[in-house]
């Protein structure tokens, strides 16, 4: 049996997934509900996917502990999984408790953890990588947590830039604290 693959961005209106300027972290629109909600994602027995680029953000951001949003249970939950790091630059150990590297493609990699893992695989970023997932086929679900804002000045990190062209199967829809959309779609690569 394959694992399942869930591809987890948080995203604002207009597919950023992160913005400088004064804006802070989660954009400043998290609330109770949607806490608790990523923190009921992360109650069931997963593996953690990350390439290189994102563990290193994360791992710097929870070592600097200057945003707030580092403190939040469903983080904590999350560094506290099983996770495979893609990359071909860091070594072992690394700053994450149960975290391995694995060298590779990241495409040969991912087949290669669907087909032996026991629980469902979720990779929160890693935005390139994830777009090579996407592309091979590999990923299952996309799950876009949309923030109300628009950082056409200031978005950092364009979700799909230079992604293919998918068909996506609405499988799930929640509102979060009234105002922020979760979305999970199942991907088709469109002809």
């Amino acid at each position: 049996m394959t694992a399942t693959y869930t591809f987890d961005v948080f995203s604002s209106l207009d597919g950023f997934g992160a913005a400088g300027g004064d804006w802070t972290g989660y954009w400043g629109k998290q609330g109770p509900e949607l806490l608790e909600h990523r923190l009921s994602l992360y109650t069931e027995q997963q593996r953690m996917v990350f390439g290189a680029h994102t563990y290193r953000a994360f791992a710097q951001l929870i070592a600097s502990e200057t945003e707030e949003a580092v403190h939040d249970p469903w983080v904590t939950r999350m560094r506290n999984m099983p996770a495979t790091v893609v990359s071909s630059t860091l070594q072992e150990p690394l700053d994450w408790p149960d975290a391995r590297v694995v060298r590779g493609d990241a495409v040969d990699v991912v087949a290669r953890i669907k087909e032996e893992s026991e629980v469902p695989l979720r990779s929160h970023g890693s935005l390139s990588m994830n777009r090579a997932l996407l592309a091979a086929g590999l990923v299952d679900r996309v799950q876009v947590t949309l923030f109300p804002v628009i950082t056409g000045r200031t978005g950092l990190d364009p979700i799909f830039q230079g992604a293919a062209d998918f068909d996506l199967e609405l499988i799930d829809h929640r509102t979060l604290d009234g105002h922020i959309q979760e979305l999970t779609y199942r991907p088709t690569l469109h002809p």
